[in-house]
């Protein structure tokens, strides 16, 4: 006898296993756990960087406190040689042709009751052509 084996094409495509409830919620709790363990490693990871740019901008800002702390030193040495006396009189003296007073060339003025600091008064200029 011979035996013939046919082979038959069925289209399983539509076919659907239907999901157990005991898999399904399994694998939420896995997506929730695995959600939850990447939110605490991008938290851990922006707090990281975070941390690490605030460093950067400290020591940015102590490297310009020091910075400014050399200027003032500078600027405060400069003042001091500016406002000194005896360059001041040399510089009077020399470049300016100054002298000390004499007794009777300077008279003080009499205070009076009536102060004025200043008067604001109108000028007037010819018109120009």
């Amino acid at each position: 006898m011979i035996e013939y084996h046919t082979v038959k094409r069925i289209d399983n495509s539509r076919l659907v296993r239907p999901a157990s409830p005991a898999r399904l919620g399994d694998f939420w709790r896995r997506v929730a756990a695995g959600g939850a363990m990447a939110s605490c490693l991008l938290v851990y990871t922006w707090q990281h960087f975070e941390c690490i740019q605030l460093r950067y901008e400290v020591e940015q800002l102590e490297s310009l406190r020091a910075q400014s702390s050399l200027l003032n030193q500078q600027l405060s040495l400069e003042a001091i040689t500016l406002s000194a006396p005896d360059r001041i009189y040399s510089i009077a003296g020399k470049d300016l042709g100054l002298t000390i007073p004499v007794a009777g060339q300077v008279a003080p003025v009499e205070a009076t009751g009536d102060r004025v600091l200043a008067q604001a008064g109108t000028v007037s200029q010819p018109p120009r052509p």
